[in-house]
């Protein structure tokens, strides 16, 4: 079969389009080129690749080789797409079966020596992998993602997630016969959902902010803090998410998607609304109207 197609994701602001990596072999001097709009860390892919597969004892075609992400006009960043694109290659030179490839989607960037490293917004992705299923009414694919990634991931509940440490690990699960050389599908582990916040009954005084504070959160409304430094607008406000109601699964998976985006979440943050604190000399362009703004989530 000189012609591979696998299922993987992007991240585009705070969405996870889905991407489709194909890959063909064609007769002519060796060449490797990708196409579908890549920025420089996927079009650096093909060291990585070709090194890991050399490193995992694979051969590596001496082909003309083309791997297309598609749909082309959406934009293509960061080392998740390795894994896709070293399977493409293996599954279109026969090195491992393609039969069961469309069951699952794929990410994970690869070191040189063929393990998997940790990746982006893999919450996010899998968050997307299970809303388009329930939108198409159609069975959810696998997601097979670095094995860091897995606690992060398997917080959507109905996802299915199959962590891996290494290419070779991957491609033992579709080559082998033998069960143990399957990877097994990643359990969540319980999450108590007890978030931690500063006590909002610390505040002395400030009787009219606190009241404010108070009706914003029972009316699910905005609030505009502002004042001079130090008069407790910081100290208020880190103290709000305290009163405001616990976070539903839903709330929470995407709050923490959004977060997963930038590298800023963690597992310890799961259920906690987020909370960001701008210092007093911030500009005016990165504090429209000054002081401290509270959106509730």
């Amino acid at each position: 079969m000189a012609l591979a197609v696998l299922k993987s994701r992007a991240l585009n602001g705070m969405e996870a389009p889905e991407v489709t990596v194909e890959v063909h072999l064609a007769n002519g001097l060796p060449a490797f080129t990708i196409v579908g709009l890549p920025e420089t860390e996927v079009k650096e892919s093909k060291d990585r690749v070709r090194a890991a597969l050399q490193n995992a004892r694979f051969d590596f075609p001496a082909q003309r080789i083309t791997v297309n992400l598609a749909p082309a006009d959406l934009p293509k960043e960061s080392g998740r797409f390795d894994l896709p694109i070293a399977l493409g290659i293996l599954a279109a030179s026969g090195q491992i079966p393609a039969d069961t490839l469309d069951q699952y989607e794929f990410a994970g960037e690869l070191s040189l020596s063929g393990e998997l490293r940790p990746i982006r917004g893999a919450l996010a992705m899998t968050f997307a992998i299970c809303q388009s299923a329930q939108r198409d009414a159609i069975p959810a694919r696998a997601f097979m993602l670095p094995q860091q990634n897995a606690d992060e991931a398997a917080l959507v509940g109905e996802a299915r997630i199959f962590p891996a440490i290494s290419l070779l690990q991957v491609c033992a699960h579709f080559a082998g016969n033998d069960p143990d050389s399957k990877i097994q599908q990643h359990q969540s582990r319980p999450h108590s959902g007890q978030a931690h916040y500063p006590d909002f009954s610390d505040v002395k005084a400030q009787a009219q902010a606190k009241r404010a504070l108070e009706v914003a959160a029972a009316g699910r409304h905005s609030v505009l803090l502002m004042g001079p430094p130090g008069t407790g607008k910081s100290m208020l406000a880190s103290r709000f998410p305290g009163i405001l109601p616990g976070m539903t699964d839903q709330e929470a998976l995407e709050s923490a998607a959004v977060q997963s985006l930038s590298n800023g979440f963690g597992l310890a943050k799961w259920k906690q609304r987020p909370y960001r604190n701008p210092h007093h000399t911030a500009s005016a362009v990165a504090l429209v109207g000054g002081g401290v703004k509270i959106r509730i989530i």
